[in-house]
């Protein structure tokens, strides 16, 4: 697969990407994408995308569907971040399993049916709606304004913070993470139901994965500083645009939003770069520093 110059210069500039990141598509996605076309052209592939808030995962899905569509490969793009119970679900669950589980993110607060029947939809000829959330809002999109893929696709990409995750053993759950499991979850209920819904429901959807590819972050406190980067733009983009910046969270809010994901954002950087079949490790500048499986 080689990019002709034109075309990448088109996708930089439609994605708003620096040119710089060409030379990161040319040397490392473009390669990936080939591995991928590949494979595809034997049958159908579902990859899993996964990588920590901030790591880039949404870019890199975007230019691997963009490189795999040039050559020809109908490519759907899936976040889990668009399988979020509704609202009004997710309320329903923190009365009555824990209050935790009203916060969209975490396993258990997904619409695991929602993306089997997704990627089985994704698999047959004919129109497919992908599911859509609005973060605004914190809210389920109207199925009128969801985005209708036309399959079968040749590729599928589910990205996510946690696509792939394992569970964890019972033992690893005694003891509090961190001061939001230690103050409002003292006695577990949260991470473990969290932990259950991993080894059930989303165990059935990760299984559907043929190939796991990761980001590596660096630690969890350069996740921490990438989500509080991507806050402090937001704030600076809304003032310039003179926009509501009500919904953005101040450092504090950020610290104890992040500390949802704390648990299993730790649990995947431990675990999970021994058996992803393609990993890419990161520096604290989101710059891939290695690779493995390329």
């Amino acid at each position: 697969m080689q990019l002709e110059t034109a075309w990448l210069t088109q996708f930089l500039q439609q994605e708003r990407l620096p040119a710089s990141y060409g030379a990161l598509i040319r040397s490392v996605y473009e390669p990936l994408a080939a591995q991928l076309a590949a494979r595809a052209q034997v049958r159908p592939l579902t990859v899993g995308l996964c990588g920590a808030q901030g790591s880039g995962k949404s870019t890199l899905a975007a230019v691997l569907a963009a490189l795999l569509r040039h050559q020809g490969l109908p490519t759907a793009v899936l976040s889990i971040d668009d399988l979020y119970l509704t609202h009004d679900q997710r309320q329903q669950l923190g009365n009555a399993v824990h209050p935790l589980l009203r916060t969209r993110g975490v396993p258990g607060t997904h619409d695991i049916e929602l993306g089997l029947k997704t990627l089985a939809a994704l698999q047959k000829a004919g129109p497919v709606a992908l599911p859509a959330f609005d973060k605004s809002i914190d809210d389920r999109k109207p199925r009128a304004l969801w985005t209708v893929f036309s399959g079968p696709a040749s590729v599928v990409i589910l990205e996510g913070w946690c696509v792939g995750a394992k569970p964890q053993s019972a033992a690893a759950l005694t003891r509090p993470i961190n001061a939001l499991e230690r103050d409002e979850d003292g006695a577990g209920i949260w991470r473990h139901y969290v932990n259950a819904a991993l080894a059930q429901d989303y165990g059935q959807l990760f299984g559907r994965l043929d190939l796991q590819v990761m980001l590596q972050a660096p630690s969890f406190d350069v996740v921490y500083a990438w989500r509080l980067e991507q806050e402090h733009k937001l704030r600076a983009r809304l003032q310039q645009m003179g926009g509501d910046q009500a919904r953005v969270m101040d450092d504090a809010a950020v610290a104890r939003f992040i500390a949802h994901y704390e648990r299993i954002t730790r649990h995947l950087l431990d675990e999970m770069p021994a058996r992803a079949d393609i990993l890419l490790q990161l520096d604290a500048a989101r710059q891939v520093q290695h690779t493995r499986g390329l």
